[in-house]
């Protein structure tokens, strides 16, 4: 190891170590990145740090964080999460496990329609909870349903994490998305299969909706599905839909969504100013929580790599000599660990891209990979000790303790290694969805204009170079 890589071990280490004590994240990665960077390679690093910044800022795609985020904020607001549980509990009133069941399909079809988690599990959880606890819900099952539920917003498109992972390996957003389809939709299907088969062995964990709280009337019933549902598929079907089809890049698409959303809180009679206001507000703070985190390490990465340090760690785990699948079995478990202490948009943007080299160098499908990592980080928001999702729904359901969500939360974490397992053996669940809409592409003769669209979509941003600048 040379001595500017060993300085840029150095630059890692005091970041975990600042990051563990709680120090801000990305303050932390713009002082390192200068202070540690100007030791290494000079006044150089003032050069770097600027031309990092113009490039990340020239990075279109990333337009669509704040339209995306936006659009969740508004559908939430809307009470499109409210019409949808409606609707399903209507429907299914008379099955046992009725209410786990309205959760997870009230969380797989809102989760295509906003990719904030906070959001989903803290609505659910004002939704659901009362609901649960009067019918005699089990309370473990109960929180481990809606906390799962709730993050399957993560990786269910439009997920913002996906937005942000696409120009980090180097692969279109919209084949990210595809991918995503086939791990989301077995997750919840695994929930669905796990909750309503022990209902049906222990009627007592999920019973049926009592009788006199059903809805009897079959027009009334159809009529909150037409309403409920109906609209909120149209939105997803635009959005997602002239994604994966070529019509539209995803910042375009973000931007059809958003409109849309404030078109349904409209109809629903559930816009107002303040609420705007309100949606707006916390759209910047995400929106700048992320971007400002993506420059900053942006700026950290381009130093790691013109250190040396990231060509000494990937030839250091090349040098292993480890099968190509061991290989990806060890860097999903540092991402799993890095999930505990780490949001995900740090794990992202400062520690994938130090994966990147080695996953590259073992010719491993990037789609299949970045699927995989997804599913990965959904699982942190699961595992205690900090497991976000547990603090989400205690804020607003103070009757269950932490120990009962957590130990919720754990047969269904529980879930999602099986299904790790399964993408890790069964390639084709991640990539059969993006790879057959690459073939249908080139098989078909696509409109000049699309043509254009989908090359912007698949084109990989430029790496950095030897130097370390774009």
């Amino acid at each position: 190891m040379t001595g500017e890589a060993l300085v840029g071990l150095i630059m890692l280490v005091v970041l975990l170590g600042a990051i563990f004590i709680g120090v801000p994240i990305s303050f932390t990665l713009l002082f390192l990145a200068l202070s540690f960077g100007y030791f290494g390679i000079g006044g150089t690093i003032f050069d770097l740090a600027y031309f990092q910044i113009i490039g990340l800022m020239k990075e279109e795609l990333l337009a669509a964080v704040p339209l995306f985020i936006f659009m969740g904020f508004i559908t939430e607001q809307a009470g499109l999460m409210e019409r949808l549980f409606r609707a399903f509990r209507m429907l299914f009133a008379p099955v046992r496990g009725a209410l786990y069941l309205v959760v997870i399909l009230t969380s797989a079809v809102f989760a295509m329609a906003t990719g904030i988690v906070g959001a989903a599990v803290t609505v659910l959880g004002i939704m659901a909870s009362p609901i649960m606890n009067k019918a005699g819900y089990d309370p473990k099952l109960s929180a481990g349903a809606i906390t799962a539920g709730g993050t399957l917003g993560i990786l269910i498109p439009p997920s913002v994490m996906l937005v942000v992972m696409g120009p980090v390996l180097g692969v279109s957003v919209a084949d990210l998305y595809a991918a995503a389809f086939g791990p989301g939709l077995l997750l919840a299907s695994c929930y669905i299969i796990y909750l309503m088969g022990r209902s049906f062995l222990n009627p007592k964990l999920g019973p049926p909706v009592p009788v006199d709280e059903r809805v009897h009337s079959v027009p009334a019933m159809l009529g909150e599905v037409l309403i409920g549902v109906v609209p909120l598929l149209g939105l997803i079907t635009a959005t997602l839909g002239s994604i994966l089809a070529g019509l539209a890049t995803p910042t375009e698409a973000a931007g059809i969504g958003a409109l849309g959303a404030l078109a349904l809180s409209i109809a629903y009679r559930r816009f107002t100013w303040g609420g705007l206001q309100r949606a707006m507000h916390a759209t910047m703070a995400t929106s700048s929580m992320v971007l400002f985190l993506a420059v900053t390490s942006n700026i950290f990465g381009a130093v790691f790599a013109r250190l040396g340090t990231a060509n000494w760690i990937t030839e250091s785990l090349l040098g292993l000599a480890l099968p190509p699948t061991l290989m990806l079995l060890v860097i999903l478990v540092l991402v799993f660990v890095l999930g505990w202490p780490f949001e995900w948009p740090a794990i992202i943007l400062v520690f994938l891209p130090i994966f990147y080299p080695v996953v590259a160098a073992m010719k491993i499908d990037l789609i299949w990979f970045g699927a995989l990592v997804a599913v990965v980080l959904q699982t942190a928001f699961l595992s205690p000790p900090v497991a976000m999702s547990a603090y989400y729904l205690k804020q607003v359901v103070k009757d269950w303790s932490l120990a009962t969500i957590y130990a919720g939360m754990f047969q269904f974490m529980f879930l999602q290694v099986l299904v790790v397992a399964a993408l890790v053996m069964f390639p084709p669940i991640a990539t059969w969805f993006p790879h057959t809409l690459q073939e249908a592409a080139r098989s078909q003769k696509i409109p000049e204009a699309h043509q254009e669209i989908l090359d912007r979509q698949r084109a990989a941003p430029g790496l950095e170079d030897e130097d370390g600048l774009k």
